[in-house]
């Protein structure tokens, strides 16, 4: 992937055209993740949650996204949905304890905003947070950049 990066890097400077930066994920600094690659961004008691620009990145194109019902309990790291993409299927897992309050009805009919839009018009439920203790258990965003870069190097 760096050599696909680094040539596209060449390529921009080359042809002097500014490259959509994507050697690096987004990662937003005021939110938290987890190692499976879910956000979330609390605000008192109410947390929104989804899945990262890297996760998405990786997924490819979201096709289809499977939404809890209002009113389940999720609990921290444990699954509660699916992200389906052309290239396969993954759980999504909540970064945190509670009680659903909302789901992103809009992502039934255009799952796509989870790739154009992960941390704003792509986010797949919100909760009610049982218990903020476990934000401490989360990355913050330096922590998650650092991991998603040795993930990759790995791979």
């Amino acid at each position: 992937m760096a050599c696909r990066q680094f040539w596209a890097s060449r390529a921009a400077s080359y042809l002097r055209v500014s490259l959509f930066n994507r050697s690096f994920s987004a990662v937003i600094k005021d939110l938290k993740y987890c190692d499976s690659h879910e956000w979330v961004k609390v605000d008192g008691k109410s947390a929104t949650i989804g899945i990262t620009d890297h996760a998405q990145d990786h997924l490819g194109d979201v096709v289809y996204v499977e939404l809890p019902e209002v009113g389940k309990d999720v609990t921290q790291g444990e699954s509660f949905g699916a992200v389906e993409s052309v290239k396969a299927t993954s759980d999504i897992n909540s970064p945190v304890s509670g009680k659903v309050v909302e789901v992103n009805e809009e992502l039934n009919s255009s799952p796509g905003l989870v790739n154009s839009s992960p941390y704003k018009d792509g986010w797949i439920i919100k909760v009610e947070v049982s218990d903020s203790g476990e934000l401490n258990n989360l990355m913050d965003s330096k922590q998650y950049s650092k991991f998603c870069e040795e993930e990759d190097s790995k791979h």
